[in-house]
């Protein structure tokens, strides 16, 4: 099987709002990418040269400061677009969060010169961006909300269902380490609530996961 036909059943398998005609013109202009996890896709400070669509794998957003460390945003995962990146190619500034794949992932890399003929002449793709960018602002919206409203016991366990919910398992292999990472706290605080809520029946703390508890 050749790249195009690669990326066509990729593409019929996770975007199916995409029209067909679409699919065959983005199979002949992009390009697919293996991306081992650790691979950081797009820096601060970095124009962008691709908007990425995310075939396979997990790629998590977060800005980085030099007092917070890691602010995390939210993750991309099969069947998803890079909104911001969308928005720097629109706007010619260079991006300001990062991305860094956490598993090993496949993305279809679109020359940003691509850019305008697709929002002009495909009314799905069109449709498609604005929704990219309707779900990622709410998910931002989300973890705004989460920072300043809730305390941390609850952002953790809002953060482990939504966690499990996504990736449709109920049985997370995520480090303490991970999530104090995601959630700016430290490891200490985290495995401590974690045994609380193990204590209270919404987890079970197993070696090497974390096994999310029927509410």
């Amino acid at each position: 099987m050749d790249a195009k036909s690669d990326i066509l059943d990729y593409l019929n398998a996770h975007f199916p709002s995409l029209d067909n005609a679409l699919k065959v013109y983005l199979s002949e202009i992009g390009t697919l990418q293996q991306v081992p996890a650790g691979t950081v896709l797009m820096q601060q400070g970095q124009y962008i040269k691709y908007t990425v669509l995310v075939l396979e794998g997990r790629i998590k957003l977060y800005r980085e400061g030099e007092d917070i460390g890691e602010f995390f945003m939210y993750y991309l995962e099969p069947g998803d677009a890079c909104a911001i990146s969308m928005v720097c190619v629109a706007s010619g500034k260079a991006s300001e969060v990062m991305a860094k794949a956490v598993e090993d992932a496949v993305v279809l890399m679109i020359p940003v010169h691509y850019m305008e003929a697709l929002m002009k002449d495909h009314k799905s793709w069109y449709q498609f961006v604005i929704e990219s960018y309707r779900r990622r602002f709410e998910e931002v919206l989300g973890v705004l909300d989460s920072t300043v409203f809730k305390n941390m016991d609850e952002r953790l366990l809002s953060y482990i269902r939504s966690q499990a919910t996504k990736l449709g398992t109920q049985e997370l292999k995520l480090t303490h380490q991970e999530i104090a990472t995601d959630l700016n706290s430290s490891r200490e605080v985290v495995s401590r609530l974690l045994k609380k809520m193990e204590q209270r029946g919404f987890v079970k703390l197993n070696r090497n996961s974390i096994e999310v508890l029927p509410v």
